[in-house]
């Protein structure tokens, strides 16, 4: 099943994708309320909403899709290893992988109030260095008897609601001297994140996880009608249970949270190409350029780049005496 956010007109609306059109929940719920009851509660919800789908339904055309969902929070990964060798070379001047890389899967979060969608135009900062990011994104759904805490890998499979496309859009200069302060990423990533087309359900995907729960689906990125990377979300270190085991570890994951998987290899992002090359070969995207993302079993996200717009200056750090008292 497809599950999508759209709006006709002013109207925001909420529900499913049924062949080429949509059709909004019964009773007035939403995307946030179907992902709270999770996967169980799914099929007599559609069953509900396909008794009125013949006379309700609305032509995708006619419709402006939403980003599927307002998330409640983004963590994002860095799970494939080739993009890691690519990308650190392209900082740092020579492939590496460092030894904790292996041990556990980092994520940071983002910023789940710059959500686009797609056909939305990606506004992005001042930078020399805009990069897309190919990934998938995971959406948790509810669990019956389950408050998402210190879950095993098992158990967090299991509140896998569906997968989305996840752009994770990148200013790589930004990004880049940020994070010599030890934090971060932050400016360099927050300006936006495009998710969708839509959420498809874990179980349109039942019969190609393989034994260790990886997901061998095809996922492409092209620019300007160029492909530019090509890769199996397979080829992740870790499977989607074992990033949100993690995430959830000490912590809590909750219905409506999203969990990229990081950046394909093979051509992923343009950072991993600039690394292998040694030089910003393909070049940075610029206003004007569109990126397109299609993965295997859900769909295609496209979006145009648009120009910068100016900000407020903010002063550099101002020199203080350090005293320890007021004067």
């Amino acid at each position: 099943m497809r599950i999508a956010r759209w709006t006709r007109g002013d109207t925001v609306h909420e529900g499913f994708v049924i062949g080429d059109g949509v059709v909004s929940f019964p009773r007035g719920l939403t995307v946030a309320d179907v992902l709270a009851a999770g996967l169980a509660a799914l099929p007599a919800l559609a069953a509900e909403a396909e008794g009125d789908a013949a006379a309700s339904a609305v032509p995708l055309a006619e419709v402006r899709l939403l980003a599927p969902l307002v998330p409640a929070s983004v963590r994002d990964f860095v799970a494939f290893e080739e993009h890691v060798e690519g990308v650190t070379a392209s900082i740092d001047g020579k492939s590496h992988v460092a030894d904790e890389w292996y041990e556990f899967p980092t994520f940071y979060f983002t910023n789940p109030h710059s959500i686009i969608a797609t056909g939305d135009e990606l506004r992005p900062p001042t930078t020399e260095r805009l990069d897309f990011e190919l990934e998938v994104g995971a959406v948790i759904g509810g669990v019956a008897g389950s408050d998402g805490r210190d879950l095993s890998p098992a158990e967090a499979a299991r509140h896998i609601f569906g997968y989305t496309i996840f752009n994770d859009w990148s200013a790589r200069d930004i990004q880049g001297r940020e994070m010599k302060v030890r934090l971060g990423p932050a400016k360099g990533k927050d300006f936006g994140t495009t998710l969708g087309p839509w959420i498809v359900t874990a179980d349109e995907f039942d019969g190609l996880v393989d034994d260790e729960g990886f997901l061998p689906i095809v996922m492409e990125v092209f620019v300007n009608g160029e492909r530019i990377g090509r890769d199996l979300l397979s080829n992740m270190g870790w499977p989607f249970g074992d990033l949100i085991a993690y995430a959830s570890r000490d912590s809590r994951v909750v219905p409506g949270d999203v969990l990229g998987s990081g950046t394909a290899g093979n051509g992923g992002c343009l950072a991993e190409l600039w690394g292998r090359a040694g030089e910003l070969t393909p070049l940075p995207l610029t206003a004007g350029d569109e990126v397109v993302m299609r993965v295997e079993g859900i769909g295609e996200i496209r979006n145009v780049v648009g120009r910068a717009r100016p900000v407020p200056e903010i002063p550099a750090a101002r020199r203080r005496p350090r005293a320890r008292e007021r004067a």
